[in-house]
This record gives structure tokens, sequence and C-alpha cells, in this order.
């Protein structure tokens, strides 16, 4: 009797309803943009691409420090010939990008194609001026990090090795563009930080100078957080809203004040978390794994008192 084994996996030849998936895609498609209002008609891509702002910041970061993050063969005396190349690339880039981000926001104001190129020309322009000022900002952080932190060998390893400086330099640029108008890009941007790091900053919020995040994963910050100078956090910080509040159609409510406000010299340890429009008060410490929604007064030392029946408190009460 003859033995007809089963084919191998590797004689099986797969067929798909590659057709159908397609149609069936199309009309998802068709339907989602039909609801949003938005063009069905032939045309290219309408929203800025993540790949494209990836290598955009990473060009800007050459650019703020090139003799550390710009190309290693760079050499010193050359260093303002390769600064001018690559800004002029990545700010022409840019200007690309956020055109499609003012044509995406503009798309039911029936402006012309000529006042959207003018405002993204002076938007970037606008941009490419403040990076002398983020630069200057960004050297306290990177000080910050290096007086901080007792492992810290050198400022050039704090800069190339920390994820919290990788994360602030990321929200510096997108900060910027963010109080320009760019918000998509500037949420893109702090996105890609996030994705790196770990750390999620919104670009919305304001960091005075001096900031370090320690270790830094898991860190959140609201997008109406406000920071002040010379603030230290650690890991899995969270600076967030309490409550959101909603319309009479029960829609979130858009741009409230609804995130912790950080005064100057404030130091919050690993774990803890401050949510709603509190104010974390000048030189205060805040210990870790605390939950706070209400005030803390200016050089107040909170912390977890651990008494014998192993019950954790709040020491001394925040007010």
């Amino acid at each position: 009797m003859a033995f007809n084994p089963k084919p191998a996996a590797s004689d099986v030849q797969p067929v798909f309803d590659i057709g159908q998936v397609v149609t069936e895609l199309r009309t998802a498609r068709r339907a989602w943009r039909q609801s949003q209002n938005r063009s069905l008609e032939p045309g290219g891509r309408e929203l800025p691409a993540r790949e494209t702002l990836q290598a955009i910041v990473s060009d800007l970061r050459g650019v703020l420090f090139p003799m550390r993050l710009g190309p290693p063969e760079l050499r010193q005396e050359v260093e303002d010939f390769y600064v001018g190349v690559t800004l002029d690339k990545a700010l022409h880039t840019l200007v690309g990008q956020v055109r499609l981000e003012l044509l995406h926001s503009d798309r039911h104001a029936h402006l012309g194609s000529r006042d959207v190129d003018v405002r993204a020309w002076h938007l970037v322009h606008e941009f490419a001026q403040s990076l002398p000022q983020i630069r200057r900002l960004l050297d306290t952080d990177v000080l910050a990090a290096f007086q901080g932190d007792p492992a810290a060998h050198s400022v050039d390893e704090v800069l190339l090795c920390y994820p919290g400086v990788a994360a602030i330099i990321n929200h510096r640029l997108a900060h910027a563009l963010y109080e320009l108008g760019a918000t998509m890009l500037a949420r893109l941007i702090s996105e890609l930080a996030h994705s790196e790091t770990g750390i999620d900053i919104h670009p919305g919020a304001t960091i005075g100078s001096g900031f370090f995040i320690d270790h830094g994963t898991g860190v959140v910050i609201g997008e109406t957080a406000t920071i002040g100078d010379r603030v230290r956090i650690y890991q899995a910080v969270t600076l967030g809203a309490k409550r959101f509040p909603t319309d009479e159609n029960g829609h979130l409510k858009k741009g409230l004040p609804r995130h912790p406000r950080i005064e100057d010299d404030v130091v919050i340890y690993a774990g803890a978390t401050v949510l709603g429009r509190v104010t974390i008060g000048r030189g205060a410490t805040i210990g870790g794994n605390l939950w706070i929604t209400h005030d803390v007064a200016p050089g107040a030392n909170l912390s977890q008192a651990r008494s014998q029946d192993t019950n954790a408190s709040l020491s001394p009460v925040a007010a």
C-alpha cells in the first residue's frame, strides 16, 4: 500500500482574498471621511509625518549640540558650516510639515495656499529665532542634571546618556512650536521623546530653567502644568489633572487650567502624584509615593511616616 504524506508546510501556497479586503477597507475609509467632512477627491497626504519630524528633531539636536549630538566625523573647525547647512535643511523641511498642519486646521476656513505658505514661513522663521534661547535654557538643564546626580561624571555624559535630558531637548523644541500655534507638530515631537525615554511631557507645559528629571521612566507632565526654575523630579512622578469638567452636552472642556503649579526649587521624589490646579510652594519637598491634591506651603517637607502598625500617613498634612 503506497504511503502519501501530507504536503510540507513550505509546499502550501496560501491564497488571500486581497480584493475583498481592499474593497472593504476603502469602504471604511470613505465612511470615516464622510463622517468627518473630509474630501473624497484624490490627493496627497494631508497630515504631518512622524518619520519626517523624527529626522527634523535629529537634525535640530545636532544643530544645538554639534560636537556632542552631531555627526561623529564632525570637526570643530567646520562646526559653523555644519550648523548652517543642517539648520537650513531642517527648517525648509519643517516649513512643509507646518504647511500640512495649517492646511489641516484650515480645511473649512477657505484660505488660499498663498495665505498658508506665508503663515508657515513666518511661523518657522519665529521658531528659528528662538533656537539660541532654547540652547541657553538647555545648558541650564544639562548643568542641573550634572550637579543633581552624584553618579554623573561629566556634563558630556549627561547630554549623551540621560533620558531626562533627551526628553527636555524635545520639550524645549516642541513648546516653542506649541506657543507659535503648530500644536500638532509639537505633540508629535513630544511623543517621539515619550517613545524614546518613557517620559511624557505635554508640549503646552511651561518649564523654567535648570530642570532635571532623574531616571525619568513613567514621568507624566500635563498640558497646563507650570514649573519654575531649578525644579528636580524623579521617576514615576505625575503632574496631572484631578477632574475633567464637561459642557452642557457632556463634552470635555478643552484648555482649562487643570494641572499643578510647581514653584522654584521644588523637589518631587519618585512615585509622587500631584493632581489638580494646586500650588507646590517654593523650596518644598514632596516625598516618594505621596498623593497630593491640595496646596503645599513654601518650604514644606512632606513624607510618608511609618507607624509601628505599618500604616502610612502624610506628615505633615498638606495645607
